[in-house]
Order: structure tokens, then C-alpha cells, then sequence
């Protein structure tokens, strides 16, 4: 399909397949053919990372410059229309291939991981335009969080997302709702649950993934000083008591997404491969 890094795979409700790639924007696959939507469609930037559906089966779209919205209408020559929407109006004053901006600057060269120190985005930055990731919570408000500031949508205006201290939640990587309607944010800040009316932290370990299993475990993929990175299960029935029990599974160079399958068996990328965790043990495939 394209030789650009893909980042985000999502199956709608009708069972068709959107691909987010950072370069080549969007494909989508209906069980025939490919179609690829890009910027000369519409699309706000041809670099995504990631894809969420709705309540109302819209399709939304996290890429560079902002957030672009799909209904599955399209134009009478079949083009797709495209809402996009920004949180300012700051345009990137350079490309790069960053994975983690914000706290930490992670840039693949070769096979290598270079991190470059912190430096806050000011807020005409164009990083809070850079979408990572969209949730849409029960009162219908969107969710994004940015390599800059993390903000709610009202379908009218952007309001920035603070902690209990007042301050905005930066670079973050992931948020998710649970089953209880809990709300967890993952990223250069740590990991924060909110339950409607408070922010409490988990952890201040940068956070890029954050995943909930079918028993309600929360997991994530964290920084660990200088073992690089942990895959870490948080116990469901201690979730929202001031400190979690949490389990360290394997510690790896950098980890990329979580998934569990049909059998309860957790998955997880890195740059070695992908891992298989059974409850007991690691199995690699390389």
C-alpha cells in the first residue's frame, strides 16, 4: 500500500477498515479494494496517527495539523467530505518522524533511539494542533489529546484539560475509557484517572499506551528509569484506591500497543518484534 509508517488500525461498525499512516494519510478497505484518502481529498494532513469512531459511527481522524471528521457523506463525484477542525491556528515549522514529542523526543534512526530533553510547548505552539489521541465521553464532549495541550471539544469551543493542580495535561499518548465510565490519560505527565469530578495520578512515569483487559485490569507501557520500558498490569479491584497494585511484566527498549485476544492472552509490539504474554511467560515472534 505505501512504504509511509503506519500507526493505527480500526475496524468500524459496518466492518470496514481504516488504516492511519504518517505520510499517506488515510486507506480504507471494504472486504474489495484499498481507497486512499489524503489532503488533496480534504484531509487536514496526510500524516495520522490516529483513527476513532463515534457514538453516531463518525469517523475522526488525529493527524499533524488538527482533527478531521468523516460522516461517510461524499460529494456527487463520490469525493468524501471532510470536516477538520484545529486548536489554534500555528502551522509545523518542521517535519519529523517524532513518536514521542513533548517530555520526551524519541526519533528512530537505523535501529537506534535517540531522547531529547523536555521543553515545553508555549501555547502558540503548532504541536497542540498534533492529535494523538480522541475519545468521546457520555455527555457527547470529544477528548484530545495532543503533543500539546490535552483538550475537550463541546462541538463549539476547545477548552484545555488541567489536573487538581491547575495545570494542562501535556503529550498525551492515550486516553480510554473503562467500564465504569473512569477516564485514564497516559503520557509525558504520568497516569491519571478521572471519575467525573477529580484528577488523581498513578504514575509519573511517562505513559504511551494505556489499555483495559475483559476483567478490567488497566495496562500500560511505561518509562522505567534506566530499564528502558515496562509492560504493567494495574489490579481491577484496586483501581481507585490511592495506590493500585500494580505487576511489572518484562521491561523492553520501547513497547507499542496492547491488545488482548479471544483466549485472554495479551500482545504487545516492540522494536524486537511482537510478544504474546499467557498469564505465565513471554513468547516471542521475531
Amino acid at each position: 500500500m505505501s512504504s509511509a509508517r503506519f500507526f493505527s488500525v480500526l475496524e468500524d461498525r459496518k466492518g470496514n477498515f481504516w488504516f492511519a499512516s504518517v505520510g499517506s494519510g488515510v486507506y480504507y478497505y471494504e472486504g474489495k479494494s484499498f481507497k486512499n484518502f489524503t489532503s488533496k481529498d480534504g484531509l487536514a494532513n496526510d500524516r495520522v496517527t490516529s483513527i476513532y469512531e463515534d457514538k453516531a459511527g463518525t469517523i475522526w481522524f488525529g493527524t499533524e495539523t488538527g482533527v478531521s471528521r468523516y460522516d461517510g457523506k461524499s460529494t456527487a463525484t463520490g469525493q468524501a467530505i471532510f470536516q477538520n477542525l484545529k486548536m489554534n491556528e500555528a502551522t509545523p515549522d518542521a517535519v519529523s518522524d517524532s513518536l514521542y514529542g513533548g517530555t520526551k523526543s524519541v526519533r528512530i534512526e537505523s535501529d537506534s533511539v535517540h531522547i531529547s530533553s523536555y521543553r515545553q510547548a508555549p501555547p502558540e505552539s503548532w504541536t497542540h494542533n498534533d492529535v494523538n489521541a480522541i475519545i468521546e465521553d457520555k455527555a457527547g464532549q470529544f477528548w484530545f489529546g495532543t503533543r500539546g495541550y490535552a483538550r475537550v471539544y463541546d462541538g463549539k469551543t476547545f477548552t484545555i484539560i488541567t489536573n487538581k493542580d491547575g495545570k494542562p495535561f501535556t503529550n498525551v499518548r492515550c486516553i480510554i475509557k473503562d467500564r465504569n465510565g473512569t477516564t485514564w490519560l497516559g503520557g509525558a505527565d504520568g497516569l491519571w484517572r478521572y471519575n467525573g469530578k477529580t484528577f488523581t495520578t498513578v504514575t509519573q512515569n511517562f505513559v504511551g499506551y494505556v489499555y483495559e483487559d475483559k476483567k478490567g485490569n488497566i495496562w500500560t507501557s511505561s518509562e522505567s528509569g534506566n530499564q528502558g520500558w515496562v509492560l504493567s498490569r494495574y489490579d481491577a479491584n484496586s483501581l481507585y484506591k490511592t495506590k493500585p497494585a500494580v505487576t511489572e511484566i518484562i521491561h523492553k527498549p520501547m513497547i507499542f500497543g496492547i491488545l488482548e485476544d479471544n483466549k485472554g492472552n495479551i500482545w504487545f509490539g516492540d522494536f524486537d518484534g511482537v510478544h504474546r504474554y499467557d498469564g505465565t511467560r513471554v513468547t516471542d515472534f521475531k
